[in-house]
């Protein structure tokens, strides 16, 4: 399979993925075209109770990186689709407040780390290790760029957030597994997310 026909996942990861367990390897791979990835799913915990982060995140709601505040129970559905060789995501939550929507897009570096840039318009970009580990998927990240426009700012280490995903299945339940945690060197843990979800493949209404 050539490269323009995998996933970022896929070309990152290479002969690692065949250590994912057989649904997690469907849900990196590559939406056919014409097809959506769909998944119906509860998120147990999402946000943060950083209460003073609280304006700077409403700036990042607005452009659909992370809400503000500590949300439980959230129902969520999320789409995958590939796009001229990215894998892009939009979840969407039912807070509170109304539906709020997540975006990102992500590719892979030259050097095989995925890229991971969050927004609309794009605003955060976040390149990451990848890893199979124990039939699941492990991402750390190894940097953060900030994006204003044709700007790039990335974000110096003695405060670049740490992030780390988790994505794995869970065969007695029969559901998929995510967990995403952020945290900033002498502030600790400012966000995070874990759910649980089942997830198919159709063609695009």
């Amino acid at each position: 399979m050539s490269p323009e026909m995998r996933s970022p996942y896929e070309r990152a990861l290479g002969s690692q993925l065949s250590e994912l367990h057989p649904v997690l390897q469907r849900y990196f791979a590559a939406i056919p075209a014409g097809s959506v990835g769909v998944g119906d799913g509860i998120f147990e915990r999402f946000g943060t109770q950083r209460w003073w982060l609280r304006p700077i995140l409403q700036w990042l709601a607005r452009r659909h990186v992370i809400a503000p505040g500590m949300h439980y129970q959230v129902p969520f559905r999320i789409e995958n689709r590939t796009v001229a060789g990215q894998q892009t995501a939009a979840r969407t939550l039912k807070l509170e407040s109304g539906t709020w929507t997540m975006v990102d897009a992500v590719s892979v570096s030259e050097s095989g780390q995925v890229v991971d840039v969050l927004g609309r318009p794009a605003l955060v970009e976040a390149s990451f290790d990848v890893a199979a580990d124990e039939g699941g998927l492990s991402l750390s990240s190894r940097g953060v760029t900030v994006r204003l426009g044709p700007i790039r700012l990335p974000v110096p280490k003695v405060i670049r957030p740490v992030i780390a995903l988790s994505e794995r299945f869970d065969a007695e339940a029969a559901l998929q597994k995510v967990s995403l945690t952020v945290d900033v060197p002498a502030l600790g843990r400012v966000y995070e997310y874990h759910g649980s979800f089942t997830y198919r493949i159709q063609e695009e209404d």
